[in-house]
């Protein structure tokens, strides 16, 4: 895997695994190189290996192979508290008889700062995660988003080059965790601190990753941008896992899909078909010519707020398919209705081999 000019890499893990005395592989060969500056998040379902990832680099749990660099240097034997990392965790364990200055000072005060440089330190971190007004609260005065950006303020405090968090947003209920999830990337750009952001929410990583590395099995599937994992997917698991699709397997030849008796165009070769279901126009009657165009039979369907979700059998022994239309498009039809349903060739991304 291309991982970019090193000396602008911030962290590089280079042919890293990690078995356990146990014999479990957590994790296989991964070489992955994270960008200074950049919010990157390691993506995956539980037991991927993305947690592990986070703590090699934190220097929690050492490579069985391969190297772990931080800013140029091999920091593989460093331990934790050498490291130019901070580590927050879903539990922040904020000192509860501390206040919230005195929290953020305790790093620069273990450094030996001068109690100017401490003031300074406690003053620029309040103002950055706007906390400006709560110095003297303890944190159990505090919301859960307003602990967590103290969390956030003593570990920067520490001017770490990388910052690692752990799912720290997971134990906050849906409204403050949208909440949190701005104020984090707000925090990651102002401070220019290249954070390192372990999630399995797909939105979530989405909403506030400049890049994704998304695992499987203790392996990269696909490192990119957000739309670019999200619209160009290197293998069924990428596509399946970010977000909802629809997967037709066949084989193709002359830029056709062949599926059983059902036939499609395509934009290249591949042995799968990942078609996004907001991809696909419907109606009763389409009058906009698309590259694949069939006749087919609505089975059931969802409304979910701004758009609906339809099952849709192709007639002639075609795939039974999901279609999501925006809600003021998707009146009027409704389960058994025969519709017209079409996509481009290029709407759909083929697929080497399924994973």
């Amino acid at each position: 895997m291309v991982v970019g000019d090193p000396t602008a890499l911030d962290a590089l893990l280079t042919d890293v695994s990690k078995t356990y005395p146990n014999g479990e592989t957590a994790v296989t060969g991964l070489t992955l190189g994270i960008r200074r500056g950049e919010f990157f998040s390691l993506l995956g379902p539980s037991g991927c290996g993305k947690s592990t990832t986070l703590r090699m680099l934190a220097g929690l749990e050492r490579p069985t192979t391969g190297t772990v660099a931080i800013a140029g240097k091999d920091m593989t034997r460093v331990p934790p508290n050498q490291r130019p990392t901070n580590l927050i965790f879903q539990k922040l364990a904020l000192f509860p008889h501390l206040t919230v200055a005195e929290n953020i000072a305790f790093g620069p005060k273990i450094r030996r700062m001068s109690r100017a440089e401490v003031r300074t330190v406690v003053s620029d971190m309040l103002d950055l995660v706007e906390l400006a007004g709560y110095a003297d609260r303890k944190p159990a005065q505090l919301s859960g988003g307003q602990q967590q950006r103290v969390a956030i303020a003593r570990a920067l405090a520490n001017q770490p080059t990388v910052l690692l968090l752990d799912e720290p947003l997971g134990a906050l209920d849906l409204r403050l965790r949208v909440q949190m999830q701005r104020a984090l990337k707000k925090i990651q750009h102002e401070s220019g601190t290249t954070f390192v952001f372990v999630t399995h929410d797909q939105t979530e990583a989405f909403t506030i990753s400049d890049r994704i590395a998304l695992m499987s099995g203790g392996r990269l599937e696909q490192v990119g941008r957000p739309d670019e994992l999200y619209n160009r997917p290197a293998t069924e698991f990428a596509a399946t896992f970010l977000g909802d699709t629809n997967i037709v397997r066949g084989e193709v030849s002359d830029s056709t899909l062949r599926s059983g008796g059902f036939t499609c165009r395509t934009a290249g070769p591949g042995t799968a078909m990942s078609l996004r279901p907001e991809a696909i126009a419907m109606r009763h009657q389409l009058t906009s010519p698309f590259d694949n165009h069939f006749s087919a039979r609505v089975t059931d369907l969802t409304f979910q707020g701004a758009s609906v979700r339809f099952h849709v059998a192709v007639v002639d022994a075609g795939p039974e398919l999901v279609v999501q239309l925006p809600a003021k498009e998707a009146g009027g039809i409704a389960p058994g209705d025969r519709v017209e349903i079409g996509w481009q060739a290029d709407a759909a991304v083929m697929l080497g081999s399924g994973k």
